[in-house]
């Protein structure tokens, strides 16, 4: 009798055990953070390093800016919105939409020329893309991504767009252009220099006087019921650590930089 009595107990002991287990691990908060397209790569790091300096998962959703705000419109349930240009960010606070307070530039994107390196085309500079071999050009699309407008903006200043626009191949944001080039679908594209990194890839950075600053900025949505985490992700992205990140992935970190 004292041996089933013991017996009963540890099992009573296991299952609580067991218990308590599984409801510590069905309260770890996840939030859900809206992204641009051009974070794929870092923001996938600083997920992780946010998640082991808080214990709050990150999962994130990459479109194109414009795409994610309309989403957001339309009641998408996200927890933090990281767009590519400010416009977007401002656009919905100026509907009531954001958690006042939070809004937060995080990075200035770049943008460069980029073609495979083994096309041999040696393209240096936007005149390049005027040559008669380079007969596609890809560039995300100006009415919806940032990094798009970006790049009309330096065809026109470089006095190229009527030239070049018969050639231009409209990819639905930034990641996608740069899947054109990689796929050798087109020559070259305008792509951000954040997810050339690391690519077989020959890309010439492009002059940030030739666009208007991709000032990116982040803001906690005001749907979202997990605020207290989501603010602690914005306020993560101005640290030290987020912002060293952003610029190993070829960010400047203040404007001009």
């Amino acid at each position: 009798m004292v041996l089933l009595c013991l017996f009963l107990l540890a099992g009573c002991s296991a299952q609580g055990s067991a218990s308590g287990s599984a409801k510590k691990q069905s309260k770890q908060t996840e939030i859900s953070v809206a992204a641009a397209s051009d974070l794929t790569k870092s923001f996938q790091q600083i997920s992780k390093q946010f998640e082991k300096k808080t214990g709050i998962k990150v999962k994130l959703v990459f479109a194109a800016s414009g795409e994610l705000e309309q989403q957001i419109e339309n009641g998408a349930p996200y927890d933090v919105f990281a767009a590519a240009n400010a416009d977007y960010v401002n656009q919905l606070a100026d509907k009531n939409m954001l958690v006042p307070g939070t809004k937060t530039v995080y990075a200035y994107g770049k943008i460069g020329i980029a073609a495979k390196q083994s096309s041999h085309l040696s393209i240096h500079s936007l005149k390049d893309l005027t040559r008669p071999e380079v007969k596609k050009i890809a560039i995300a699309n100006p009415e919806t991504a940032p990094y798009g407008l970006a790049a009309k903006q330096a065809l026109q200043k470089a006095g190229i767009w009527d030239k070049v626009k018969p050639k231009l191949v409209y990819a639905k944001n930034i990641a996608d252009t740069l899947t054109y080039v990689k796929s050798g679908n087109t020559e070259a594209g305008i792509v951000s220099l954040s997810l050339a990194q690391g690519e077989k890839l020959d890309v010439a950075n492009i002059s940030s006087s030739l666009y208007n600053p991709l000032k990116q900025m982040a803001a906690v949505v005001k749907s979202s019921k997990k605020q207290a985490a989501a603010k602690k992700f914005v306020q993560y992205l101005a640290s030290k650590e987020a912002q060293n990140t952003m610029k190993k992935y070829g960010y400047a970190v203040s404007a001009g930089q």
